[in-house]
């Protein structure tokens, strides 16, 4: 197995990946958005290493925000459906799509700057809501952003990176944080949900008094 993890093995099969080209790439990172099992963080650190800083970069930030916007469109269309629903109208997710209505793009855009959040579930969820379509374009546009220029920072050379200990354990702590951070923002947030919609619960209650 030890053959597998050398720095020339790996960048074997960089240049392998590369000949596949860069529109299998930007499908590749599309089709994550749908089958979130599959490691974001590595097709953009494959993409690059495979294209270079810049180029991979935009692959991988085109791909993720054509990916994340079609599921919010698919969702948009057909999350109505009567075979959903008994997904729809499960209290959390319920909860969520209130709240999104309520609170509008912002705190949507912050989750999808972090690499680790349930970027499907947020989808989703911003395709059950009432939100703009043209204001979640822009929130996965920024967002994405954010997060996928993270990630091509971190992983860009991949050689210096498996050779350099230093730098490796820097990446892994750095990873480590963005992880924590972004656990820490989606249970803040997931507090203010509840918070905001006992609020709005009160306030009803008051008003029918």
């Amino acid at each position: 197995m030890k053959e597998w993890f050398t720095i020339d093995t790996i960048e074997h099969i960089i240049q392998q990946y590369q000949m596949l080209g860069p529109l299998f790439s930007m499908l590749l990172t599309a089709v994550e958005a749908f089958i979130p099992f599959i490691p974001l963080v590595v097709i953009v650190i494959a993409n690059v290493n495979a294209f270079g800083f810049l180029f991979g970069f935009l692959i991988s930030w085109a791909g993720s925000s054509i990916g994340a916007y079609l599921l919010f469109l698919v969702v948009r269309k057909f999350g109505k459906h009567p075979k959903f629903q008994k997904y729809i109208q499960r209290q959390r997710v319920q909860k969520l799509i209130k709240w999104v209505d309520m609170n509008g793009f912002t705190p949507l855009l912050i989750l999808l700057c972090f690499p680790f959040t349930p970027a499907i579930i947020v989808n989703i969820v911003a395709g059950l809501s009432n939100l703009r379509k043209q204001y979640y374009l822009i929130a996965i546009l920024v967002g994405k952003l954010i997060m996928i220029l993270t990630m091509s920072g971190l992983g860009y050379d991949i050689r210096a990176l498996l050779t350099d200990p230093i730098k490796l354990v820097l990446v892994t702590i750095v990873l480590v944080i963005l992880w924590f951070a972004g656990k820490q923002m989606e249970n803040r947030l997931n507090k203010k949900v509840e918070r905001d919609l006992r609020a709005l619960e009160k306030e009803k209650g008051v008003s029918r008094k």
